[in-house]
C-alpha cells in the first residue's frame, strides 16, 4: 500500500509525478476491500470503472503538461446527506433509500471542479439525528480504532473512512457536533466552520439555522485546504456570508487561550481533563497566555439546542409525505398514505425529534419553549462575544467521554444526548470550532480537544490549531 497519510502529501506526490491518480485510486480500493467489511463506513460506492477512468484522464492531463488543480486526482468521501448528481442520497433514512438527486450540491460541485475523485457516500445517523451512527436505517458503523466502539456521529461514516485510511479526507455535516465529536472518537481532525461560511445548497436539511458542512481529515492543514475549496458565497444559499465578513484577523502570533471551567466538571472522564491541562501546558510553552473564561450559560445549551433543532427538524421533515419524492406507501386515502409512508419510512429517533418539535412549536407551548429557547440562544451568542473580547481561542473538551461501546446508549436517548454537551454551545452560537487529537485514554481510545474561535475567523483558528498540532506531535502526544 502507498505510504501517503494526508491529502497534501498525495497532492505533492501527484504534482511531482511520483505517483499517479490511478495508483492512488487503486490503493484506496485495495484498502476499501480490506477494511470496509469490518467498519461499514459507506452506504453506497461510486462505480469503480468511472472513478478509474476519471483518474486516467487526470494523469493524461498532467503528462501533457496541462494545468490541473493541485488536488486533482485525490480521493474523497462525502456524507450521504450531501447531494452528488445521479448518485443515490439517502440521508441514512429508509424514506430516501432510492432517491437520486438531479444536481450537485454546491460543496460537491466545488469538489468536482477541484478534480477530486469521489469514491462513495458515507454512513450516518438518519437525517443527522444521533451521536453514534447507530441510527442509520442501513447498518451501524464501527470505529476503526476499536471495533467494539462507536465512531461517533452523525458523521461517523466519514470519520471512520478517514481514520481507516481509505480516503485522506471526507466531508461531513455538523449541526450540534456531528463533525467534531466523531473526529475525536476516531482520532482525527474535524472542523465546523462559521455558520454561513459553506453553502448548504444541496444539503438535506436537519436544523437550517445550525447545519454546516465541514471537513474531516488526518491533519489540520488538510482540513484547512478542503475548507478553502468548498467555502465562499453562493447565490443558491442566501445564508452564506460575503467574503468581507470572514477572516478579519488573519494572523494570531500569540493567541490568548481561555479555558471555560464550566466544561471541566465531574461529568468529564478524568483523562479528558488531563488532556485539556496537557494541551494548555503545551500552549503555554509556545508563549500563548492561558487563562480562565466563564461561559455560565453552557448548562442551558443542550436544552436550547434540542428545542430549536427539533422544531426546525419537524418543519424540514414535513416534506417527506410520499407525494413529491422518496418512499411512498399507498393507502386508501391521502391521509392514510402519508401516515403509512412516515410510519414505515422514519426510524425511531426521527420520530422522536418530530414529536418533540411538534410539541414545542404547538399553540400554547411555542412561547413557553421555542420562543424562550431562541431568546436564550441570543444570550448564549452574546456570552461568546464577551468571552472573545478577553481571549482569542477557547480550549475545551468536545465530549465528556471517549468512544463508548456499540449499543451502550441506544436504549437511553437522554444519555446519548449528553454526549453533545460540549459540542452544542459553539454550534448554537454559530462560531467555528476544530477538534485535534490529544492522546489516548487508559484503554487506548483516542482523545480529542476542541478549539473554538470567534465568528468569521476560521482561517485564524485553523492556523493556531496547526501550530498546536505540531507542538503536540513534537511533545509526543
Amino acid at each position: 500500500m502507498l505510504p501517503f497519510r494526508t491529502a497534501v502529501e498525495m497532492a505533492h506526490a501527484l504534482n511531482a509525478r511520483e505517483v499517479s491518480s490511478v495508483e492512488l485510486v487503486q490503493d484506496a480500493f485495495m484498502k476499501l476491500d480490506e477494511i470496509e467489511p469490518s467498519i461499514q463506513a459507506f452506504i453506497s460506492l461510486v462505480d469503480r470503472g468511472s472513478v478509474l477512468g476519471a483518474a486516467q484522464e487526470i494523469d493524461k492531463q498532467r503528462a501533457r503538461g496541462n494545468t490541473v488543480s493541485k488536488f486533482a486526482g485525490v480521493p474523497i468521501a462525502i456524507k450521504d446527506n450531501i447531494a452528488v448528481a445521479g448518485h443515490r442520497m439517502t440521508a441514512g433514512s429508509k424514506i430516501l433509500a432510492n432517491y437520486y438527486p438531479p444536481t450537485d450540491s454546491t460543496a460537491a460541485s466545488r469538489i468536482k471542479a477541484a478534480g477530486m475523485l469521489i469514491l462513495g457516500k458515507t454512513n450516518m445517523d438518519e437525517f443527522g439525528f444521533g451521536s453514534s451512527t447507530e441510527n442509520s436505517a442501513f447498518h451501524p458503523t464501527y470505529n476503526p480504532r476499536a471495533l467494539d466502539r462507536v465512531p461517533g456521529g452523525s458523521s461517523g461514516g466519514s470519520a471512520a473512512a478517514v481514520a481507516a485510511g481509505v480516503v485522506p479526507w471526507a466531508l461531513g455535516t455538523d449541526t450540534g457536533g456531528s463533525v467534531r465529536q466523531p473526529a475525536a472518537c476516531c482520532g482525527i481532525v474535524g472542523f465546523r466552520p462559521t455558520y454561513g461560511r459553506v453553502s448548504r445548497n444541496g444539503l438535506v436539511a436537519f436544523c437550517s439555522s445550525m447545519d454546516q458542512i465541514g471537513p474531516l481529515a488526518n491533519s489540520v492543514e488538510d482540513a484547512e485546504q478542503l475548507l478553502l475549496i468548498i467555502s465562499g458565497p453562493d447565490n443558491c444559499d442566501s445564508t452564506t456570508l460575503p467574503a468581507a465578513a470572514l477572516d478579519r484577523s488573519l494572523a494570531l502570533l500569540t493567541p490568548r487561550v481561555g479555558i471555560p471551567r464550566e466544561y471541566l466538571t465531574s461529568a468529564c472522564q478524568p483523562e479528558m481533563v488531563e488532556a485539556i491541562e496537557h494541551v494548555a501546558s503545551v500552549a503555554g510553552s509556545l508563549g500563548w497566555p492561558v487563562e480562565d473564561v466563564s461561559l455560565p450559560l453552557t448548562e442551558y445549551a443542550l436544552a436550547i439546542y434540542y428545542i430549536i433543532s427539533s422544531v426546525e427538524a419537524h418543519s424540514n421533515l414535513a416534506r417527506y409525505d410520499g407525494v413529491k419524492f422518496g418512499l411512498r406507501v399507498d393507502g386508501v386515502t391521502h391521509e392514510e398514505m402519508v401516515i403509512r409512508t412516515r410510519t414505515e419510512g422514519f426510524g425511531a429517533e426521527a420520530k422522536r425529534r418530530i414529536l418533540l418539535g411538534t410539541f414545542a412549536a404547538s399553540a400554547g407551548y411555542q412561547d413557553k419553549f421555542y420562543n424562550r429557547a431562541c431568546q436564550a440562544r441570543s444570550a448564549l451568542q452574546r456570552e461568546f462575544e464577551r468571552a472573545f473580547e478577553a481571549v482569542d481561542l477557547i480550549l475545551s473538551p468536545i465530549s465528556p467521554t471517549t468512544a463508548w461501546r456499540l449499543g451502550e446508549r441506544v436504549v437511553d436517548p437522554l444519555f446519548m444526548y449528553m454526549s453533545d454537551v460540549y459540542s452544542v454551545p459553539g454550534a448554537v452560537a454559530g462560531v467555528p470550532s476544530v477538534v485535534i487529537p490529544a492522546g489516548v485514554d487508559t484503554e487506548g481510545l483516542p482523545i480529542g480537544v476542541q478549539l473554538t474561535g470567534s465568528f468569521g475567523n476560521d482561517v485564524s483558528l485553523l492556523g493556531a490549531a496547526r501550530e498546536l498540532e505540531r507542538a503536540l506531535l513534537t511533545s509526543g502526544t
